[in-house]
């Protein structure tokens, strides 16, 4: 039993302290993003032009998170709002030329930062992680039905 409440603590402390550390590289380096605003960054670089509701479903985030991402974003000048021509309810977000001149430096960034914290980890580990981290995220997915059935 304490090996699963190991793992649980040991992910809550990864994901904070990577969101931490992120955050104050980015700093140090004049890059006015905290590290979830540099996945919504990373993931229109990626794809282009998103609706908030496919953002939000990429990420694994809630529709509030990604909004005030966006409104955070957008006072930067980084992403505008443009109403879908389809659908006046739906906002696509459009990366800026002011958001796209962060682009190159920015990643490069990350991937050193990821690169220096993954330092000392081999290949073979790093796939382990990333299987056995995909394998658990189907789990829960597979299990919001049967999570009903465990409530007291």
């Amino acid at each position: 039993m304490m090996l699963i409440k190991q793992v649980g603590v040991y992910v809550n402390i990864l994901n904070c302290r990577l969101k931490k550390y992120l955050a104050e590289v980015f700093k140090q380096n004049n890059v006015n993003l905290t590290a979830e605003q540099y996945l919504v960054m990373d993931t229109l670089w990626n794809e282009g032009t998103l609706t908030q509701q496919a953002i939000a479903y990429i990420l694994q985030k809630d529709k509030n998170s990604v909004t005030q991402f966006i409104d955070n974003l957008e006072k930067k000048g980084l992403v505008t709002r443009s109403i879908s021509k389809e659908d006046r309810r739906v906002n696509n977000i459009v990366v800026t030329e002011e958001g796209m001149a962060l682009k190159d430096s920015t990643k490069e960034l990350a991937i050193n930062t990821m690169n220096k914290i993954l330092e000392g980890i081999s290949e073979a580990d790093l796939q382990t992680f990333v299987a056995v981290t995909k394998q658990v995220c189907a789990n829960i997915s597979d299990t919001g039905k049967a999570a009903e059935a465990l409530v007291l």
